[in-house]
């Protein structure tokens, strides 16, 4: 089978604890970008843009994160800080893509925010195709204005996505992928 084909067919997430060092080399993340950034994008808006974690920039985003939830929840324990702390620093490295889709005379909203998820995708399968693994996640950073503000985005910008990159740890199984017949109808059966 052709390699692409196998990749695409075998590819799977790997949970961003069990992506150790080493991550991508500065020209393998240069690589990474560009071919994410290579997604289709009607208007050549660019509606989206990367904000790289890496070394320490990872502990300070965690660190960010950690003060912001000790604020609200001052009765939380040293365990869930610690795990705030280290949310970004389990991968070597973490792509968030950042969306900036806005209002546009041609270009609907929906359309930017697609492109950002292909850019998100594209990502996650070229750090597959060079031998490492990754992992796209959200969770409360992503939707909370605070956290966003933490990590240097304007009020205009979102979190599409986190893209943990690095060496897995483990040998990912496959989950159960939904059968075609559920998911696949043809127009005019």
């Amino acid at each position: 089978m052709n390699a692409t084909l196998d990749l695409l067919l075998t590819r799977r997430s790997v949970p961003a604890q069990m992506l150790a060092a080493p991550g991508p080399s500065a020209d393998e993340l240069q690589t990474l970008l560009t071919i994410a950034s290579r997604v289709p994008d009607h208007g050549k808006l660019a509606p989206w843009r990367f904000l790289v974690l890496e070394g320490e920039g990872r502990v300070e985003a965690g660190r960010r994160m950690a003060e912001i939830v000790a604020a609200r929840q001052p009765e939380i324990s040293e365990a869930r800080l610690e795990d705030e702390r280290r949310r970004f620093a389990m991968a070597p490295l973490v792509v968030a893509v950042v969306g900036r889709a806005a209002e546009h005379i041609k270009i609907p909203v929906a359309e930017q925010i697609y492109s950002a998820g292909a850019v998100c995708m594209s990502l996650e399968i070229a750090a597959h195709a060079m031998g490492y693994a990754a992992c796209w996640l959200t969770d409360w950073p992503a939707y909370d204005a605070e956290a966003r503000a933490a990590l240097g985005l304007t009020d205009a910008e979102t979190i599409v996505g986190f893209i943990h990159i690095g060496t897995p740890t483990i040998k990912p199984t496959d989950r159960p992928r939904p059968a075609l017949e559920d998911i696949v109808s043809h127009f005019g059966d």
